[in-house]
């Protein structure tokens, strides 16, 4: 790459006058560890991938990967780079505010312990919920949702709480941002019938996702708030269709959820 396009790069960044680009840079290269092309290498990327996903030069996205092994936060053979469990001690400096921790988790293990169904908080993060604490009912089949997946917003019971919360300019941007798209023939993608749904959502406090983010999947959930008022997270149940009917979520898990949802409300910093 030319110098002359190496400060068109830099120029690209400089956002304001007290935006440090290369900070900006070393984490679009963090960032792209999380991008589908590494998970499909199971978190491994070469220097030729970080650049590609990052739109980084070559000489760029090496100075940076090198600096980052340098302070530990990737780790590399020679060839593959990969995050280190450093990343983990930044996670937690995240969870820690929310007051996520022994006392959440005991709250989950006792309502899935009531419901024999795995139980999660989540939070809005653009188009997608991210799960930070859930504790998972062990059957045969394990859905692998651990701290930090990521899934829709648009099609999953935690998220159409936290989408109902918002206002309706907030959400109207949201939706311009995030297209509904399609994960079953059960996906609700027609933009009216979604707003129908959140304004059902917001009469009734809950929401109920019956088929539309996997085939054969019920989940059911209700907002965790603070004192104010504030919807944070929200707080889910789920099950499959087999063992449960979407009335089974209303008489039986909605019930424990409210009281769950009110015990966190208690023990999660706002």
């Amino acid at each position: 790459m030319s110098a002359k396009h190496e400060d068109a790069e830099a120029g690209s960044d400089l956002r304001r006058s007290d935006f440090v680009s290369a900070v900006g840079r070393a984490m679009s290269v963090l960032e792209c560890f999380t991008s589908d092309e590494a998970i499909r290498q199971r978190g491994r990327l070469t220097l030729t991938d970080a650049a590609k996903l990052t739109n980084l030069s070559r000489g760029t996205a090496r100075r940076l990967l090198l600096t980052l092994a340098e302070i530990h936060y990737v780790d590399t053979d020679g060839k593959f780079f990969w995050l280190t469990p450093k990343l983990v001690n930044l996670s937690r400096g995240f969870l820690m505010p929310l007051g996520v921790g022994e006392g959440s988790a005991a709250i989950l293990k006792e309502l899935t312990g009531k419901l024999d169904e795995s139980a999660s908080v989540g939070i809005l993060d653009g188009e997608d919920i991210v799960y930070i604490e859930r504790v998972e009912v062990r059957r045969i089949y394990s859905s692998r949702i651990v701290n930090g997946t990521r899934l829709p917003a648009a099609c999953s019971s935690i998220g159409r709480v936290l989408l109902a919360s918002l206002s309706d300019s907030d959400l109207h941007n949201w939706m311009r941002s995030y297209p509904l798209r399609r994960l079953t023939e059960k996906t609700i993608t027609d933009p009216d019938a979604f707003w129908e749904e959140i304004r059902a959502i917001r009469t009734r406090g809950y929401a109920i996702i019956d088929e539309e983010l996997e085939i054969g999947i019920r989940s059911i959930a209700v907002p965790i708030q603070s004192p104010n008022g504030r919807t944070m997270a929200a707080l889910n149940g789920s099950t499959i269709s087999a063992r449960h009917s979407v009335e089974d979520l209303r008489e039986a898990f909605l019930p424990e959820l409210l009281d769950a949802s009110r015990k966190l409300s208690g023990t999660m910093g706002w």
